[in-house]
């Protein structure tokens, strides 16, 4: 179910006007909205890397963090990009996904975008204190190092310069990888593990991305 609710998200079609009534619906501004769309928009004829720090900078600077519960009253939910530009906060992977759906949306082939969920070591790499934490990854090519976009750190890094972040496992709309490579097929099980996702992906389709 979430292989073909994906496939046609690579050809997906915004309805600007469905999204906006929605963001205002849930009490958002449509201030903030119109800056994320000329975003979009500005960011169409540009390249990869100047996309992605635009991207980046954009959610880092304009969305406050917080913790689910603070937000949404309860300890788990995974928001689509509407709710946290209407809400104006989110915790990582509101970020992480706010990041993916926009740079979609401005031309990036989803076969180069990954969430990655890690472990983030509290301190720096030889910290043994660690928590979950989601970034966002970008492979120009399948074998290539991923740059990682991050909500803690603004800066643009490739992997190796983050030796605090412990992969466990990857995804996008296209399925599961349990390698933080792009390369290979997505894992045949483990697609309940992300009902959350799927249950995003509704109700962003809910909201005006049309997939």
């Amino acid at each position: 179910m979430l292989a073909a609710a994906a496939l046609a998200f690579q050809a997906s079609v915004a309805d600007v006007g469905k999204m906006l009534a929605s963001l205002q619906r849930q009490g958002g501004s449509a201030s903030l909205f119109n800056d994320w769309r000329g975003l979009i928009d500005a960011s169409k004829p540009l390249v990869t890397q100047d996309k992605l720090r635009r991207v980046n900078e954009f959610f880092n600077r304009k969305i406050q963090f917080t913790d689910d519960l603070q937000a949404w009253g309860q300890t788990e939910y995974w928001a689509t990009p509407i709710e946290t530009l209407a809400k104006g906060k989110g915790d990582c992977e509101d970020f992480t996904i706010a990041k993916y759906f926009t740079l979609l949306d401005a031309g990036v082939p989803n076969e180069q975008l990954r969430l990655i969920y890690v472990k983030a070591r509290i301190g720096g790499p030889a910290s043994n204190v660690s928590q979950a934490h989601m970034v966002l990854a970008y492979y120009a090519t399948p074998e290539a190092e991923p740059l990682i976009l991050d909500n803690l750190i603004t800066e643009i890094r490739p992997a190796s310069r983050r030796p605090d972040l412990l992969p466990v496992f990857s995804f996008n709309s296209q399925g599961i990888w349990s390698s933080p490579t792009a390369s290979g097929m997505p894992a045949t099980t483990g697609v309940g593990r992300l009902t959350r996702w799927q249950e995003l992906l509704n109700r962003a389709k809910a909201e005006g991305f049309e997939f």
